[in-house]
């Protein structure tokens, strides 16, 4: 594929081929997820990158070619250097300019923008109804880690477009592992900078919520007596069931 072969190579060889390096000759070439790239292919990339040339397979004829070569990963190319799994000529190769990605997590900023740009790719190619995606869902997207990155969000907004039967798309629209984070209030209001009389409010309201209105349990779990429970109830003008 990166360097073609010449007919009759291998079996199946009908035809001379060329490889996406002879093809890319003045122009670009993206090379994906080098970190996992074979250590015998490696030092063909490398070759290629320090003399600008190669042969096609089953070929003798040298042939040049002049690309421009951008290369990505998620590993980490010097533990992989280390580890004697990544070629350290190669790496120091191809680490001309260097651009690091933060992870999705750490660019919080970013989750919106792309939730949003998915929502409205999916939302064309699969021919459902415009939708918006609900203040909650965006909740869960920001306390998230995505440890599958942009990715991950992209199949997420997917599934959301596909199984979603309402204008939002909601916290049951996501996958069960993404809604875990809803378990956790404390993260969720330190990021948000929650209050504590917000998040007095907010509890007081589940668990009446969960005793259906039953004030004499809801005041036994939140460690209260009634009156201070009805006191309460009455400030933050909630429902009493």
């Amino acid at each position: 594929e990166l360097f073609g072969h010449e007919r009759g190579a291998f079996t199946g060889a009908v035809i001379t081929k060329k490889g996406k390096f002879e093809l890319a000759h003045g122009g670009t070439i993206f090379l994906d997820e080098i970190g996992d790239m074979d250590l015998s292919l490696q030092s063909k990339i490398l070759r290629v990158l320090q003399e600008g040339e190669f042969e096609r397979v089953g070929g003798e004829k040298t042939i040049t070619s002049d690309v421009r070569v951008i290369a990505a990963t998620n590993q980490d190319l010097k533990a992989a250097v280390a580890n004697r799994t990544f070629r350290e000529d190669l790496y120091y190769r191809l680490s001309v300019i260097p651009i690091g990605l933060p992870e999705l997590k750490d660019r919080e900023e970013d989750i919106p923008l792309l939730a949003v740009h998915f929502l409205r790719k999916f939302s064309q190619e699969l021919g459902a109804e415009a939708k918006e995606i609900s203040k909650e869902a965006m909740n869960i997207f920001l306390n998230y880690p995505w440890p599958g990155n942009v990715r991950e969000l992209e199949n997420v907004i997917e599934r959301a477009v596909l199984l979603g039967d309402h204008r939002s798309i909601l916290p049951r629209d996501l996958p069960p592992h993404l809604r875990a984070p809803e378990a956790q209030p404390l993260d969720k209001a330190l990021k948000e900078e929650a209050t504590l009389e917000d998040l007095e409010h907010e509890y007081i309201g589940r668990v009446l919520e969960k005793t259906k209105g039953n004030q004499t349990r809801a005041a036994r779990i939140l460690g209260i007596d009634r009156r201070t429970l009805y006191r309460k109830v009455k400030k933050f003008a909630l429902s009493r069931g």
